[in-house]
């Protein structure tokens, strides 16, 4: 049986999800591509938010969220901390 995802995972699911769409993904699709209920995702989205990873912009009489360069170089750490876990054999 899979384990649950972990904050860290929800976190990075969602950001691997907006910069894979290009840097700018619409809310509902982000819900969809990092399998979350939505008040999950109001509450990672308000955290991510509030630390400046993600923003929002309007385009098109649409809301979008965009990935922010704080949020690139996060990911970018996070992936880099999961590969040195992988090379010692700890996940």
């Amino acid at each position: 049986m899979p384990k649950k995802r972990d904050r860290m995972q929800i976190i990075e699911d969602m950001l691997s999800a907006i910069q894979s769409k290009g840097g700018e993904i619409k809310p509902t699709h982000l819900m969809y591509k990092s399998n979350l209920s939505h008040n999950q995702m109001s509450s990672y989205l308000e955290e991510l938010i509030e630390k400046e990873f993600i923003g929002k912009i309007a385009k098109k009489n649409y809301e979008y969220l965009i990935i922010t360069d704080r949020g690139h170089k996060f990911l970018n750490k996070l992936r880099e901390m999961k590969e040195f876990e992988e090379s010692f054999g700890l996940s």
